[in-house]
């Protein structure tokens, strides 16, 4: 397990931001350009290693393993437990968004 660098966390997510935020790709969809179920699909997996990661923790912790203090976990589950809100919020931007867009009237 790795400690949680806070500058690396904001990295990571300007990075994801850049990525999803990005030009669009010329030529539609598919053509040499950010995929965007490619990031979300890289978000969903980080947010579901960093819930793995804490409940390993909190585990290892329980089992009172040597190394693991109650900070780390309560460290990891927060930070779990952020990313997991973060995604919820993007979920539902998206469908939101989905909403909006199949209610206009064309």
């Amino acid at each position: 397990m790795t400690d949680i660098n806070p500058t690396q966390l904001i990295s990571q997510l300007r990075s994801m931001a850049a990525a999803a935020g990005g030009p669009p790709a010329e030529g539609g969809a598919g053509a040499a350009g950010v995929d965007f179920s490619d990031v979300l699909s890289r978000a969903i997996n980080g947010v579901n290693d960093s819930q793995q990661e804490s409940t390993a923790l909190k585990e290892a912790f329980q089992r009172g393993d040597e190394g693991i203090d109650v900070s780390r976990v309560m460290i990891a589950s927060q930070k779990a437990s952020i990313e997991f809100q973060l995604m919820m919020q993007v979920r539902n931007r998206l469908v939101s968004a989905y909403q909006d867009i199949m209610n206009m009237q064309i």
